[in-house]
């Protein structure tokens, strides 16, 4: 097993994270309960798309036991095609994803019976987790995408996804707080928020502690997040956190 993914393990009665790099993080919870959301683990963007991943790779698909996958959107860093065939091959494992991912589960032919999509609204309990489908503006392209909020032992986890800055919906993503943890792009490319529009989301939200994602993965998508540290470090009050890709923090210390 990768010494990544025994590094979670090893957490045995907390809740913990793992960031496996761009805005892929894995879950667990204080009973055992693993949710992995927009894992992206290969190279299927280059394959697709000609961007060349920069940012190494710290665990393999079929090394994976999740409980829950999560895709907020049908984008090929949020919804590996070439790692969730691996990962479906746990029969425990079960799919929850945007309405747009609809193509993706059907050319893989995965398992229809353990997949749920999610729009907007919905709420899903997994096990002691419950899951919450929050707003999100990823622009025409992904019209679909849904943010997303854990409630994982009494912790509230607020995961924006690939968005724009909507503070005039900021809002309603409000009511599921106040949020314990806040994890956002700052890459500002392809309709996602920049380092400093992440900062003003962090301003109306107040997260113990925010992680910024979605960087140093392709030339093409930007992103610094030593200019996220520079920003945020003017709201003194605003606690942060800067993961390494196959980096393990326990929530709550």
């Amino acid at each position: 097993m990768s010494i990544y993914l025994n590094s979670i393990v090893d957490n045995a009665g907390k809740t913990s994270v793992l960031h496996v790099g761009q805005a892929g993080f894995i879950f667990k919870s204080k009973k055992g309960i693993t949710v992995g959301v927009d894992l992206f683990l290969t190279d299927c963007v280059e394959r697709f798309d000609s961007l060349k991943r920069l940012s190494p790779k710290v665990v393999r698909p079929d090394e994976l036991n999740l409980d829950y996958i999560i895709a907020t959107h049908w984008h090929l860093d949020h919804f590996d095609v070439d790692a969730m065939p691996f990962i479906m091959a746990n029969r425990k494992t079960k799919l929850l994803a945007a309405e747009d991912c609809r193509e993706h589960v059907d050319n893989l032919k995965l398992d229809l019976n353990r997949t749920i999509f999610l729009s907007e609204g919905d709420t899903m309990q997994c096990d002691d987790v419950e899951v919450h489908a929050v707003f999100c503006d990823h622009g025409t392209g992904a019209p679909l995408a849904i943010g997303i909020v854990l409630y994982i032992d009494g912790y509230k986890i607020y995961i924006a996804g690939d968005t724009a800055l909507r503070l005039d919906k900021a809002v309603d993503i409000a009511e599921y707080g106040p949020f314990d943890v806040m994890i956002a792009p700052i890459n500002g490319a392809f309709g996602n928020l920049n380092e400093v529009e992440a900062v003003s989301l962090c301003e109306v939200h107040k997260p113990k502690l925010m992680i910024p994602c979605h960087f140093w993965t392709f030339a093409e998508h930007h992103g610094d997040p030593g200019k996220f540290m520079e920003e945020i470090k003017r709201l003194p009050d605003h606690k942060y956190l800067i993961m390494a890709a196959g980096e393990t923090a326990v929530i709550g210390i």
